[in-house]
């Protein structure tokens, strides 16, 4: 799967020289992140005018629509998670009312599927990592603090700062004991 600042998005396979499928033409926001879910047959764009949209995979059609498309950031997507069977997502991005990390249940219309908005993260998240033994989120924000969040009770549980500027990466060990970050400085 292939994102760019084009805003276009392609599907290839390992042993085809031709593009698969093409999700997205170019013209549109830019890219910011892309996934596929665990199952394999659902992929993923967060875009930077604040879009998450997500596609079955196994489309017969060379341009096709995504099942869903929302806006869950006023500003920008930047990262995203699907959570248990793809069924509840999770963004962070950068939102005017500091909403900056929020959940979402893909499997009810438009209109009430914001399950819950954290405010956090002046200035907006940038990065998002998924802990399903725990059951948490990490979320990395422009200001370089770090924030925990229980999924289950829908709270923060810590915020620290680790960087003094903008965290760019997250990374979670296999067995969840540590996480690693990394900053633009």
């Amino acid at each position: 799967l292939t994102g760019a600042q084009d805003g276009s998005v392609r599907m290839f396979e390992w042993t085809r020289p031709q593009q698969l499928v093409c999700f997205r033409q170019a013209g549109n926001a830019r890219v910011t992140r892309m996934y596929f879910n665990a199952q394999g047959n659902k992929c993923g764009v967060a875009d930077g005018e604040g879009f998450l949209s997500i596609w079955q995979v196994n489309q017969t059609t060379s341009n096709p629509k995504p099942y869903l498309s929302w806006q869950c950031h006023s500003k920008t997507t930047s990262d995203f998670a699907f959570i248990t069977s793809s069924s509840l997502v999770a963004t962070s991005g950068q939102s005017n009312d500091n909403r900056n990390v929020c959940l979402w249940d893909t499997l009810v219309s438009s209109s009430n599927s914001l399950i819950h908005a954290f405010t956090c993260h002046d200035h907006g998240a940038t990065v998002l990592q998924y802990a399903p033994k725990h059951q948490l989120l990490i979320s990395g924000g422009r200001k370089g603090y770090i924030c925990i969040f229980d999924i289950r009770q829908r709270q923060i549980l810590f915020t620290f700062q680790a960087h003094e500027s903008a965290v760019k990466a997250l990374a979670l060990d296999p067995s969840e004991d540590y996480f690693v970050t990394g900053s633009a400085e």
